[in-house]
């Protein structure tokens, strides 16, 4: 309860702008956790997946392989459909190579998707910390004027206090926020690697050894 009191304090002492930070500060916290769940989502039925199909792309089964990851929604099932259908069609490397090309950039979107929001959000939330603590400061000073001079040393430590209240909370959303942008960029990079090397499995299996078999 003490440790609820004093952020309901802390946010109250910073001002109107305490309350566009915390917008942000949800905003960041949502996309980071959905960003998360997919990522881990997807790498686990990517995996799931190749481990199935790589035997049977293996014995050259592919009509198996085509009808396991034609109505998949993975990442790995629409690039290896448009490998499958190439090969079946026309089985040469180059042509190979381009339609499963074509469609890792048809999954990189979703993939890459929301991400760069967060390293915004970063940004975003610094500067309303900086704007909050001018416009603090330019009321502080301005209240100074007509003040009684009893008085004016509480109103200037209160517009102070009221303004790096609210620059701390920019940066307390801010790091956070980086941070999250940094490991989630990383991980969305290691997805991308992870298929960027099943597309040249791939098309090593299949057109190796339609040529070891010619």
């Amino acid at each position: 309860m003490d440790i609820f009191a004093a952020i309901v304090n802390f946010f109250q002492l910073g001002g109107l702008f305490m309350y566009p930070i915390a917008v942000v500060l949800v905003l960041a916290l949502a996309i980071a956790f959905e960003r998360w769940l997919f990522l881990r989502k997807s790498e686990k039925e990517n995996r799931v997946l190749w481990n199935e199909v790589q035997p049977m792309l293996g014995r050259s089964e592919l009509e198996q392989a085509e009808r396991m990851v034609k109505d998949s929604d993975t990442a790995i099932g629409r690039i290896l459909s448009n490998g499958i259908a190439q090969s079946r069609a026309e089985n040469k490397r180059s042509e190979v190579e381009v339609a499963t090309e074509e469609g890792l950039m048809e999954v990189l979107p979703a993939i890459e998707k929301r991400t760069h929001y967060l390293a915004t959000f970063s940004n975003l939330s610094v500067l309303l910390g900086l704007l909050g603590t001018v416009v603090g400061l330019i009321t502080a000073f301005s209240a100074l004027g007509n003040a009684d001079p009893a008085t004016k040393a509480d109103l200037l430590s209160e517009g102070i206090s009221e303004a790096m209240h609210c620059t701390a909370f920019g940066l307390m959303v801010a790091i956070p926020s980086l941070i999250l942008h940094a490991y989630l960029q990383s991980r969305t990079t290691a997805l991308v690697d992870g298929l960027e090397a099943v597309c040249a499995k791939f098309v090593s299996v299949v057109c190796g050894r339609t040529r070891r078999s010619a």
